[in-house]
């Protein structure tokens, strides 16, 4: 036995021990520590066949204690685990679970983005005398053993491009993705294509990919994590974390920690736990499939059996969602069943095609739609009565077999009619024209030229649109509280353009919050769009019901929220409500910034989703206006997250359904809703002076180390990298949304 070679390893088990478990005194470190001390300073005194029998007894401590402290791992313990240097790689993945592959997209730092990996690979089954190689498309984010050019596995927006590129490909080919998710967050610039931006178009792609997707979560970090995390089958090792935020973070906020100060670790320790991260709260939230067990204290690369267990786990998954939506896999089905239920069986002796059909491939979609709709939805609070909730859905079914009649049925005929008859009325007028030609200027001729006649012609062919009577509607009436106020406002661009004090009576109420001398728009409250910008009586709220709660128990989350249903009269921060603009029929979403800084959780995440579902059935345009958004609440941690996905493959069926989506920002608008269900909008608008984004200033400097200028998030920024398609003037909001009603969109709306 080489005693100093097994010492040495003994250091560095012991070091590793220390990293995971911190500033923290345990008695276990103390004694391996110790020991490992005084065997050290003893063993030159040894002889041979002692030192033998200590080192080995010191062996067999150390396999004990740390059995000890698997058992005494706390949430932010396994946290410090996936972050350690030792902690697998994705390239360790790929050489040990993978029978081959090819690193593509770029290659170690000589990359677009080297926190992104890329590799085309294949796995190898044998099956009787016959081998078969399975290809596979391996993304996910790399962090490496320490490598610095790899970021930490913070991948930037053309890294998440990257990924999305090669999502596409392996759709073409039609191959299963895999996907291992390890990544501590996005890294938040604005740079072109954006980071909230690129999230949100990979979140839309994702839900429509006509290929198996297996996602394995090691570190989900919100947003960077569902860059590539949404899977027909989610697995977590279970020394991993999925998280809406980091522990640090949530402690940040929790304990209204400034840029500078030190976050206190029992607050992170406490945070950690209160989120509930790891892979055993996700597995019981619903949010993950399937855990696979690592090693005591965490998967290493020496840790060979580990990569033999994933590989079978891989198999399964992708096995289990190639059985699930094809023929002929009774059998093959109920033995994978088995062999899920059994740690030593080999799922390489079951050989399944990964190859779909069209008619698989549509299958895989829906019931992809369907796993997702399900989820968090015990998370909410929903007060109808039976009653009411037994006429809400035969109301929705009556509208569903309405449309089906109206809009599917009956109109896909009418339309062929029509267009017939368009096409032959079109070919009957070239032919007319044609034979009276002749005749027309004779007749032309002899009549000769009527000035009034031709100004007559053209005074009505430029008043076609009417436009002077739409802006001569008189708008509703709505008084700002700040209106009342005796108060002067000084406009914040005085230093710039010399602005002039203005009355508040003036700026709120009849300038509608805008500067009458730079165009600097205040915050109004929300109620100034229901009455300014819907038709007066329009208005009809749904879903009302259904209220915010507290799912995961955290402290301090319930008074909060029974706070803001006390000072704003709602049950959530997301209005769900039908209007009309100038007659013309919408459903609205609307953000509020008055309820918890407008964030996103599982009650506003299933009213979004059933405003979308509401305006497909009935062939209505959505409009989702903005007044406010913070992000995902973090109080519900994980049930937050997954509504960006959600509510985002709901916005992706009503457009494929040929519906028209408008998003329109507001004040501030931050993180996940912009990165997903907001961000994937074609239609994006801001009103002027909002700040449209991914992360706060004090993120983007602490994590890139860059100066960032205060209109950084500003609405004219964002419309220059090509984030949102324009800036409106709050006193033209209702002329602008219904100028887009009538010019863009799908071809199913009911006007249409």
């Amino acid at each position: 036995m080489d005693i100093d070679k097994t010492v040495l390893e003994l250091r560095e088990r012991l070091k590793y021990i220390q990293d995971i478990f911190g500033p923290k005194e345990n008695e276990n470190v103390l004694l391996l520590r110790a020991k490992l001390q005084e065997f050290e300073e003893q063993v030159s005194k040894l002889e041979s066949a002692e030192q033998i029998r200590q080192i080995s007894s010191l062996e067999d401590l150390f396999g004990f204690l740390e059995k000890k402290l698997e058992r005494q791992l706390t949430p932010m313990d396994k946290v410090r685990i996936v972050r350690h240097p030792q902690r697998i790689s994705l390239k360790d993945i790929l050489e040990h679970v993978y029978d081959n592959y090819t690193e593509i997209g770029g290659q170690d730092e000589y990359s677009v983005d080297p926190s992104m990996l890329i590799a085309r690979a294949y796995i190898t089954r044998r099956v009787g005398n016959k081998v078969h190689n399975q290809s596979v498309m391996v993304i996910g984010q790399e962090k490496g053993h320490g490598q610095e050019f790899r970021n930490g596995g913070s991948v930037k927006p053309w890294g998440n491009a990257k990924a999305l590129q090669y999502m596409k490909v392996a759709e073409t080919e039609n191959i299963p993705i895999h996907a291992y998710v390890n990544t501590p967050g996005a890294f938040p610039i604005e740079d072109y294509p954006g980071a909230a931006q690129q999230i949100a178009r990979n979140i839309y792609e994702m839900a429509g990919l006509r290929v198996p997707v297996i996602a394995i979560f090691s570190e989900g970090g919100s947003g960077g994590a569902e860059a590539i995390g949404l899977a027909d089958v989610r697995l977590m090792l279970s020394h991993g974390y999925y998280s809406v935020i980091s522990p640090e973070g949530a402690a940040a906020i929790e304990g209204r920690i400034r840029q500078g100060q030190r976050v206190p670790p029992d607050l992170v320790e406490k945070c950690a736990k209160q989120l509930k991260i790891t892979a055993e709260d996700n597995l019981s939230l619903g949010l993950v499939d399937r855990i696979v067990q690592e090693p005591v204290l965490g998967a290493r690369t020496e840790h060979f059996d580990f990569f033999r267990a994933l590989r079978q786990e891989v198999i399964n998954a992708t096995d289990e969602i190639i059985l699930r939506v094809r023929g002929m896999n009774y059998f093959r089905a109920k033995a994978i069943m088995r062999q899920k239920k059994s740690p030593r069986a080999n799922a390489e002796n079951i050989f399944v095609r990964w190859k779909l059909s069209s008619a698989a491939r549509e299958r895989l979609l829906w019931k992809r739609y369907q796993r997702f709709m399900a989820m968090s939805r015990h998370a909410v609070l929903d007060r109808r009565s039976v009653g009411q909730r037994v006429y809400d859905f035969g109301a929705d079914m009556g509208w569903s077999v309405y449309s089906f009649f109206k809009y599917d049925f009956l109109r896909k005929h009418q339309k062929k009619v029509k267009h017939l008859a368009e096409d032959v009325g079109a070919e009957v007028q070239v032919v007319l024209n044609k034979c009276f030609a002749p005749i027309k200027r004779i007749k032309g001729s002899l009549k000769g030229t009527n000035g009034d006649a031709a100004s007559g012609d053209q005074c009505q062919l430029t008043q076609l649109s009417r436009w002077k009577e739409r802006e001569a509607e008189p708008q509703q009436g709505y008084l700002s509280p700040k209106a009342k106020q005796d108060v002067t406002i000084t406009c914040p661009n005085t230093p710039i353009h010399g602005c002039l004090d203005m009355w508040a009576p003036d700026l709120f109420g009849e300038w509608a919050g805008v500067c009458i001398h730079c165009g600097h728009h205040f915050p109004m409250e929300y109620d100034w769009y229901l009455h300014n910008v819907y038709d007066s009586d329009s208005f009809s709220e749904f879903n009302g019901q259904i209220e915010a709660k507290n799912p995961l128990g955290y402290e301090g989350l319930d008074l909060k929220l029974e706070e803001a249903k006390r000072k704003t009269g709602q049950k959530s921060s997301c209005v769900t409500f039908e209007a009309t603009i100038n007659g013309l029929n919408v459903v609205t979403a609307m953000l509020t910034a008055g309820f918890r800084g407008g964030s996103v959780g599982a009650a506003e995440g299933e009213k979004f989703i059933r405003a979308v579902e509401r305006a497909r059935k009935k062939h209505f345009p959505l409009v989702a206006y903005v007044h406010g958004t913070a992000g995902i609440r973090i109080q519900e941690g994980t049930l937050g997250v997954i509504q960006m996905p959600r509510c985002t493959m709901a916005v992706r069926r009503y457009l494929e359904d040929g519906g028209l989506y408008l998003v329109v920002y507001d004040t501030n608008s931050y993180a996940g809703p912009v990165a997903s269900f907001l961000g994937c909008s074609p239609y994006q608008f801001a009103i002027r002076s909002s700040r449209v984004g991914f992360a706060g200033l004090g993120v983007i400097q602490e994590t890139t180390g860059m100066p960032v200028e205060p209109h950084y998030h500003g609405a004219y920024q964002a419309l220059s990298r090509g984030h949102i398609q324009g800036v409106w003037d709050r006193r033209e909001m209702r002329k602008n949304v219904y100028q887009a009603l009538l010019t863009v969109g799908g071809r199913n709306l009911y006007y249409r």
